[in-house]
Order: C-alpha cells, then structure tokens, then sequence
C-alpha cells in the first residue's frame, strides 16, 4: 500500500511594520497595518506579528528607530521568521541597511502589491503592464539585487524579473523596459480598436476601492461568471460585458481595484487597462459601507480617478454590502459625542451623504437587496444619455 504525503505548501512567516507621524496618527497606522496584513494573506503568507512605532518622520537608515530594529531582530531570530514587510516604500539605502541588520528577506508595501500582480496576471496584457512596472522597481534598486541573487529561491516577492546576475545590468533592464514600453503600444492600440468596434452602446463602468464586491455586482448584472473572491485584486484585467435592462443595451465593465499607497508605477503601467474608465459615460463607484474606513476608501478612488482622468462625468455611490453593516447603538443617557461606530445606517443615510451632491443607493448584491431600485438608477442614467446622443434611435424605450 502506498504511502500518501501531504503536498500542501508551508506558508511563509511574515512580520509586518509600520509607523505614526504627524501625517499618520496610531489609529490609521493600525488599519493600514491590518490591510497590510489582508495583503500578505492575498500573497499567501502568514503574518506572525505586527510592530509599530510613533516617530516625527522615518529613520532614514532603518525605516524604524534603533531599539525598534533591534526588537524587530530578535523577535525574527526567536520566532524564525521568513521576511520582514514594511507599510511605506523603503529607499534603496533603507532595504540594503535594513536586510543587513535582520538577515532576512525584505519587502515593503510597493513589492508586495506588484507581487500579488504579478501572481494575479492572467493575459498578455496584465502580464507586460506588470512587469514593466516591476523593472521600474528594480531599477534603483539594482545594488540591493547584486549580492543577494544567489539566494533567491522563490517566496513572496520572488516573482518575476531579477533571477539572474546578468539581469541586473542597468542596461540590459533599460532595453527591457524600452521594449516592453513598446509592446504595450501595441496591446494599447488592439484594445483601443476593440473598445472603437463595440458600437453605439453607451459604456458605464465599475470602479472602487479593491475588495469591495464590483465582480459581484457585474457577475448580477450581466448574469455572467466574473472571477470574485475575499482576497485583494482578484480583478487585473479590465471585464467588459453586454447588459440589458428594459431592451436597453449597454456596455459594463469591470476595473481593478484601488488601493491606499498604491505604486505610481502601476498607475502608470495600468493606465491602458484604465481606458476603460476615461472612456466610460457613467462611473458606478462602489464602496463597502460594512468596511470602517469607508471615507478613507472613498477618497483614496476619487483621487486616483483625478489622477487618470480630469473629464468629470455622471458619478453615483453605490454602498455595497448593507447586509454586513454593524454599529454600536448609544444608551439615551451617554452625553458622549457620537463616534462612526454608533452611527447607524439610517443615520449615515441621512448626514453627509445626504448633503453631497453625487446620488448615491444602498445595496447587498449578495443578498440582492434594492437590486431593483439599483437597477432602475441605472436604466434612468443610460436612458437620458442615450436619448440626447443618438435621438433618432429611441425606438427601444
């Protein structure tokens, strides 16, 4: 009888760091750092501890304070830890120090999202945009790589370009980026000609922080089988589909999410796969009302839409996942003032998102609740656009 082995692979052991400054106050260090570790699980490791520490700004040396670095070394050696993840973008000089000191493998926030991409990228197209924005990573990056390549025998933040020593010549990553710049070009200009064939339809898109249920959502609407999970950027590639509500046909796609601190080199590099977003007519922007920090997450996409487009156009909030929405109700006799927890969601209905100026809806796409209403916002918004384009073509209302 033969033996049967266990194939299951052992997770790495990750800690996790982070800092409060005057930019950055304890309790938003310790959401990102909780996000953080929801990224680490995204890449498939486990995070063991999280440190942080309050600082006027970051060591320039070692990120962390001297008595922090050396806490941080002997947890490592005590606990066996594999790799050590930072919550900031680390400088070349940071990462060289810092790998120095605790002699294990080094990331920081940046490598680890272009690791999860890079593990996520499905087509050609998300896997050149990735690895573009890899090599610019690496770039200033190329002493760390020198003596340390060697050892590299996979793990997280292992992916992708900077197996070899002879990769790491400035030269031959500079005729790599050209060429890769240039063969995104050419992807660019194929899906540009795609996005031109797709007709008179209007296009409306769906866009937010990541995690927030847009696949759901477009899985719903277009009755299709969009890849959805609870794990950060389970969406790389742009899903466009034909939807139609009441006979009235329109385009819906689906776009990465957004995320806080997210790499300028991957804006830079996804801003093709962003067309999609540019070219939209109406932006459905869903936001996980269950999530604490929704706010937060509410700006960190509108400054990125800033950011790949200043052309304003029809906006709605749609808040996703009111089946998940919990909040902690005050006795009558608490004079304490109201904190975010105790609002509930009629509260919220009725204070600032009442008075902004973007329409918003509250729904479950799980549980399908208000997909009606939702649906109808939606035909309502398609319609008056369709009407004032092609006004000789109402035939379908």
């Amino acid at each position: 009888m033969e033996k049967a082995y266990l194939t299951e692979t052992i997770k790495e052991r990750a800690i996790i760091v982070g800092i409060a400054n005057q930019q950055q106050s304890e309790t938003q260090t310790k959401e990102y750092l909780d996000e953080l570790e929801f990224l680490v699980k995204t890449a498939g490791a486990e995070t063991i501890k999280s440190f942080s520490q309050k600082v006027d700004k970051p060591n320039p040396k070692t990120f962390v304070g001297s008595g922090k670095i050396n806490e941080i070394k002997l947890f490592v050696e005590k606990e066996d830890i594999d790799i050590v993840i930072f919550d900031d973008e680390l400088s070349p000089s940071q990462l060289r120090n810092i790998e120095r000191i605790l002699e294990v493998r080094i990331l920081d926030r940046n490598n680890l999202i272009l690791d999860i991409f890079a593990a996520r990228a499905q087509t050609a197209h998300a896997k050149v945009q990735v690895e573009l924005a890899q090599y610019e990573y690496l770039m200033p990056r190329l002493t760390r790589m020198w003596t340390h390549l060697q050892k590299q025998k996979g793990g997280m933040g292992m992916r992708g370009p900077g197996e070899t020593e002879i990769e790491t010549d400035r030269r031959i990553i500079r005729d790599k980026i050209t060429k890769l710049k240039e063969q995104l070009k050419k992807i660019d200009k194929q899906m540009a000609t795609q996005r031109k064939g797709r007709g008179q339809m209007i296009r409306v898109a769906l866009v937010g922080y990541t995690n927030v249920g847009k696949s759901t959502i477009m899985n719903m609407l277009s009755k299709s089988e969009v890849f959805a999970e609870n794990k950060l950027f389970a969406t790389l590639d742009t899903t466009v589909r034909k939807v139609v509500i009441e006979n009235l046909p329109f385009l819906l796609s689906d776009t990465v999410g957004f995320i806080r601190k997210l790499p300028h080199s991957l804006v830079e590099s996804f801003k093709s796969t962003l067309d999609e977003v540019r070219e939209a007519d109406i932006l459905i922007h869903v936001v996980d009302v269950s999530h604490p920090n929704f706010e937060e997450q509410i700006e960190v996409v509108e400054n990125t839409l800033n950011e790949i487009d200043d052309n304003k156009k029809p906006t709605y909030l749609v808040f996703n996942k009111i089946d998940q929405f919990k909040y902690i109700k005050k006795d009558e006799d608490d004079l304490t003032p109201m904190l975010r927890e105790n609002y509930s969601l009629d509260d919220l209905k009725n204070t600032w998102m009442s008075k902004t100026n973007v329409n918003s809806i509250f729904i479950s796409a799980i549980e399908k609740q208000n997909i009606d209403e939702f649906k109808q916002l939606i035909y309502k918004k398609v319609k008056e656009i369709h009407i004032k384009r092609y006004p000789y073509n109402n035939f379908l209302y």
